[in-house]
């Protein structure tokens, strides 16, 4: 008889583009979205949880190829009834489609304006790469219905708002603004309207003046350039002059926003959408003044081009304006954090009307990062207080000790390894990263009172405290039994 073969371990390992969250950084995110929900419930949005998984067909052009689904989404074809084909389903790429699909569907019974925000997970079946990953989460806030440009002068705001909430100061943001229609006068202006492969070819080099800058730009509108590794980049194919209503409107922003209003407007030159574009914008910068976001907080910026294909009219871009050091030690701003925009087109796939919308998605990991730059969460997170246990044959005492902690609003937990090494208990208690640990064994039982260890204070001291010092501040005290949870408050108290 032929020897059974064993069945192999699985690997114990992530899959590629995907990792494991732990409590510290679990805890902040939902720090962090739990005060960006209070500032959005503030403005008077509702929150949406939508389906993780939406048809293909739903997903619609947020797909990069609707003839292979299964590209840049993870997607799967349902089982099929009767011999027929079954539907392709796929997990969300973001939220703002899943949005759509619910607003087309439940609109009889929303009201109009709808205002909405969503916080979770996406996935998105893309090539991993440092810092990229295949699941993130994203924070949005969007109204649905309402064509006036003061709900998107009101969703810059709240951004701002948002930003400060979670601990980014003022002068360390800026909520920058522009306009997909004054590009679209632009566009106009050089003749290319209505050509949608050379307009689309002019926004991807648009998108690339921040690297490029005004040369490059003008030599990838023209013939094309060489990049820093020498290869050549094919360009758009345009004559010289065509390139100057793009560079004006890329070099547009003045030193006030009356001046960058002009300058735009003479980059449109006769577009009546152009026009139309510069005019919003000019109703938006005082709507925001009029909510206290003037200069130093808001500005309109040409520069924010990224993602103007997507959109129908206003766009925004909340940038983080400190400096930090890259991978190689240079300086740099931290940059993006937040973008959005006014989509008007989206629920019109399902409608067939045209529905106005606008919002804004929140980086969430990126925004964490920035806050962890300034200090504002990361470090060692504090765990629970553990109450030690001297006699396992006690246990209701202890559990009774870390249920009075818990009723006194203090996180505890009582140590349920083996009891019998008390210094693999203590051990315990740092990996747990536990302020205090409590201690209570026969003798302290029958005395009426239990030992509190300060572990901080003694790590403290351990490193740094002389003899003296030891004795001056001890990191263990003995304190009566009915005062343990006032006394542990005490001890976490003079820890902060």
């Amino acid at each position: 008889m032929a020897k059974q073969k064993k069945t192999p371990r699985p690997r114990a390992e992530t899959p590629k583009g995907f990792r494991d969250y732990f409590g510290a950084e679990v805890t902040e995110r939902a720090e962090m979205l739990d005060a960006i929900a209070r500032v959005y419930r503030h403005y008077g949005f509702e929150a949406l949880e939508s389906s993780a998984i939406e048809t293909v067909e739903a997903l619609g052009k947020f797909l990069p190829d609707v003839d292979r689904p299964h590209d840049g989404v993870f997607a799967f074809q349902e089982e099929g009834e009767d011999g027929k084909t079954g539907e392709w389903l796929a997990l969300r790429y973001d939220l703002t489609a899943p949005l759509a699909r619910v607003y087309a569907q439940h609109r009889n019974d929303l009201p109009t304006p709808y205002r909405r925000y969503a916080m979770g997970p996406v996935w998105r079946n893309e090539k991993p790469g440092p810092g990229r990953y295949r699941q993130f989460y994203q924070c949005d806030a969007d109204t649905v219905g309402a064509p006036s440009v003061a709900a998107d002068a009101e969703i810059c705001a709240m951004l701002a708002e948002t930003l400060e909430a979670v601990g980014i100061p003022r002068g360390d943001y800026i909520i920058r603004v522009n306009n997909r229609k004054v590009l679209n006068g632009v566009l106009e202006a050089m003749g290319l309207a209505g050509d949608e492969d050379r307009s689309a070819a002019v926004m991807r080099t648009i998108d690339k003046f921040d690297k490029v800058g005004e040369a490059g730009v003008r030599q990838l509108l023209g013939e094309g350039r060489k990049d820093a590794s020498g290869a050549f980049i094919e360009g758009v194919g345009l004559p010289p002059e065509k390139a100057d209503p793009v560079v004006a409107f890329l070099t547009s922003k003045g030193t006030t926003a009356g001046e960058t209003l002009a300058n735009l407007r003479a980059a449109v030159g006769d577009s009546a959408v152009g026009a139309e574009g510069v005019d919003e914008l000019e109703r938006i910068a005082a709507l925001l003044e009029a909510q206290g976001l003037g200069p130093g907080r808001a500005e309109i910026d040409p520069s924010v081009v990224r993602g103007l294909g997507y959109y129908t009219g206003p766009v925004f871009e909340a940038e983080l304006t400190f400096e930090i050091f890259d991978d190689k030690g240079r300086k740099r701003q931290f940059g993006s954090v937040a973008g959005g925009g006014r989509y008007d087109d989206l629920v019109k796939r399902f409608t067939g009307q045209a529905v106005p919308a606008t919002g804004i998605s929140v980086g969430v990991d990126r925004l964490l990062a920035a806050l962890r730059e300034k200090g504002r969460v990361g470090g060692t997170a504090r765990g629970p207080v553990v109450v030690t246990v001297m006699d396992r044959d006690r246990m209701a005492d202890y559990q009774a000790m870390a249920a009075e902690l818990r009723a006194a609003g203090i996180r505890a937990e009582v140590y349920l390894g083996n009891p019998k090494n008390f210094g693999n208990q203590m051990k315990y208690a740092d990996k747990r990263g536990a302020p205090v640990a409590v201690i209570e064994g026969g003798e302290e039982k029958d005395r009426g009172v239990v030992q509190l260890k300060d572990l901080i204070l003694g790590a403290r001291l351990a490193e740094t405290a002389t003899l003296e010092e030891w004795k001056e501040r001890p990191s263990q005290i003995e304190v009566p039994r009915a005062e343990l949870a006032q006394r542990v408050r005490a001890m976490l108290d003079s820890q902060q």
